[in-house]
């Protein structure tokens, strides 16, 4: 099935001019559109199995919500389904996609290519989503040059070129902290407004420019205090709650923790050894810190 055109076998007939009508001007709350790509995600799975319909009860617990939730929401994008069928499979994979910008195709610039970065680069989800890797940067020597993905390690000098050329505006940052946010600098004075971060760090962007924050020890230390309410047990006054999390997470969350302090001492040791050097594009303390491996 080809995302972005309307089925032909659908009896409802595409909105063209809502196309292109932007989310926020038409009012669809964050919570909805957070909502949207797990309805998505559920209905293209029932497309791949040629399911032509779909209840709002089915499609809910596919997606993880209740029915009342789901139809609201999709009263947003004006999709009421039919009482007794059910909702077009094929019609709203489209619809959906339209809402969410997934009918055109988004280069993406990935900064920072340690073993998340390589993950990331190889994930094979983005080209099916409409997401395509348009290049993979480092200030790491030792790292640019090399590849990931059959794409070539390009050094961050060339981030302006790239993000012109390809007309970028979707940077993902796998750096560890203490580059992070030079390099969001330099992503925003670029041209790029929307990023994902999976750097354990809070970035400042101007308005305008939208963040998106993956931090995967936070959402383990979620789990752990799910973990322990399971449990019935309380931490102790002065104890934290991976604490008293299950071994494997408080394992997992000291490797995060051990790796973004090692990759932090990384970086600045080679920030120190390197010469300073003011330029256009540049942070505050002149040349970019070396991205290191996250």
């Amino acid at each position: 099935m080809a995302i972005g055109r309307s089925p032909q076998s659908s009896s409802q007939t595409p909105d063209q001019g809502a196309a292109r009508r932007p989310s926020r001007a038409r009012g669809i709350p964050e919570a909805t559109v957070a909502r949207l790509p797990l309805y998505l995600r559920a209905l293209t799975a029932l497309s791949e199995r040629s399911v032509p319909t779909v209840s709002s009860e089915e499609l809910a617990a596919a997606a993880g919500v209740n029915s009342a939730k789901l139809r609201k929401d999709f009263s947003y994008l004006g999709s009421y389904g039919t009482r007794g069928v059910g909702y077009d499979v094929e019609y709203l994979v489209y619809q959906i996609s339209r809402e969410l910008g997934l009918t055109q195709d988004w280069p993406v610039v990935i900064v920072g290519i340690g073993n998340l970065g390589h993950a990331l680069a190889n994930y094979g989800g983005f080209a099916s989503r409409g997401f395509r890797v348009a290049a993979l940067l480092d200030a790491d020597p030792a790292v640019v040059g090399s590849s990931a993905a059959g794409l070539p390690v390009r050094h961050m000098d060339e981030l302006e070129e790239i993000v012109e050329t390809q007309a970028v505006s979707i940077g993902v940052i796998t750096t560890p902290p203490g580059a992070a946010q030079q390099v969001c600098d330099r992503l925003v004075e670029a041209g790029v407004t929307s990023i994902l971060n999976f750097a354990p760090t809070v970035l400042t962007v101007p308005d305008g420019v939208d963040v998106r924050k993956v931090d995967l020890s936070i959402e383990l230390q979620i789990l752990a205090f799910h973990e322990q309410r399971k449990a019935g047990e309380e931490p102790d006054r002065g104890e934290s709650v991976l604490d008293r999390a299950p071994g494997p997470v408080r394992a997992a969350a000291a490797k995060l923790r051990r790796a973004a302090g090692a990759s932090a001492k990384r970086t600045d040791a080679k920030a120190e050894a390197e010469p300073v050097k003011g330029g256009p594009g540049q942070g505050p303390e002149g040349d970019l810190s070396a991205v290191m491996p996250a």
